[in-house]
């Protein structure tokens, strides 16, 4: 509908689409500040202290995130330390891993490297948030700046925007990132999406255009990569590393169905900048997850991609990365990714 059209319904563009700055009060989350979007069917928290990434995000009052047990939290003391960043992982729709390392923690060369980073317990600055008409589409957009950056060592800057607007359906995730340095540094990058119940749930199935998939290690079941099962008490943590088919330009997906809701979750990324993919599945009980990660380094960690040899950005190097993310609603917008050239 037309700006004029739709605002004789509403007195208050509020009453449909807003951006709030919020804080945290209690708990973990204590102290925490973040935005509240609500923009139609969507409703979803984007985290000031952390990234920039999205927690909580819910499509037609029905949760599509996964938090795990300890729940939404801030920064905490433990947040880069070994495995203890375990305890500091809470997942939400998604959470940024880099840029010195991703996955497994490390020792190299006598310094430490946390589990999947340090980027995702970075608080951004120079923030914006905005909800406004551009022509006859009400727009929301937040932004800002999370440096990670070292006396002596590195100053990477990420200037992150996440935009939506009302009547669609899809969350455009645009990343610049920028050696602000002299010196040639690191540059592993992982997005580290995170989907739970009640979207996720037994019967869910995986579309990935893959030519290849290998279990990470001897607990995965290559021969159940795509379907999602019951939750059941101690089972172990599954991961598949996948190669993704790509068209002439680069551009790739992942898609979550749940048939039962018929809607499902798509990510659009380009392989030029994001060539890895693992899907991680975990069906134990209390930890119900499936995590779709595109990445552009080993998921098996610093030291293993030191082999092949790390990717870096060389001084006052940029690189723009997008990552698109869908909802499709009904049996017929399933049926048209499932018809994807990609995937025949």
């Amino acid at each position: 509908m037309s700006e004029k059209s739709l605002t004789a319904y509403v007195g208050s563009m509020q009453q449909l689409a807003s951006v709030r700055p919020i804080s945290y009060t209690e708990g973990r989350s204590g102290g925490m500040r973040a935005f509240e979007v609500k923009c139609g069917p969507f409703h979803f928290t984007v985290m000031a202290d952390k990234c920039l990434d999205i927690a909580d995000f819910s499509y037609r009052g029905i949760n599509f995130d996964f938090l795990s047990k300890p729940g939404l939290m801030g920064r905490n003391h433990f947040d880069t330390h070994g495995e203890e960043a375990r305890r500091s992982i809470m997942g939400g729709l998604f959470f940024t891993c880099g840029l010195e390392n991703i996955c497994p923690p490390c020792t190299d060369g006598g310094v430490n490297y946390p589990m999947h980073g340090r980027l995702r317990s970075t608080p951004a600055e120079h923030l914006c948030a905005d909800a406004s008409w551009t022509g006859d589409e009400y727009r929301i957009s937040l932004s800002g700046e999370i440096r990670e950056a070292e006396l002596f060592g590195e100053n990477m800057l990420l200037r992150r925007s996440i935009t939506t607007a009302l009547g669609r359906r899809d969350i455009l995730i645009r990343d610049i990132f920028k050696n602000c340095g002299y010196e040639t540094q690191p540059f592993m990058l992982l997005y580290h999406f995170n989907f739970g119940y009640p979207f996720l749930k037994e019967g869910c199935r995986l579309l990935l255009p893959s030519v290849k998939t290998e279990a990470r290690d001897t607990d995965s079941d290559p021969s159940r990569w795509n379907i999602m099962d019951a939750p059941a008490p101690g089972v172990r943590e599954q991961a598949f590393i996948h190669e993704l088919r790509a068209d002439s330009e680069g551009h790739t997906f992942a898609c979550l169905v749940n048939d039962e809701l018929s809607m499902a979750v798509k990510l659009s990324f380009n392989k030029k900048y994001l060539p890895r993919f693992m899907e991680w599945k975990s069906t134990a009980a209390g930890d119900y997850v499936m995590g779709l990660e595109p990445a552009n380094s080993s998921i098996f960690g610093r030291l293993e991609q030191k082999k092949q040899g790390l990717p870096v950005m060389e001084p006052f190097e940029s690189r723009e990365i997008e990552i698109k993310l869908e909802i499709a609603d009904g049996p017929e917008e399933i049926q048209a990714i499932q018809s994807h050239p990609l995937l025949q």
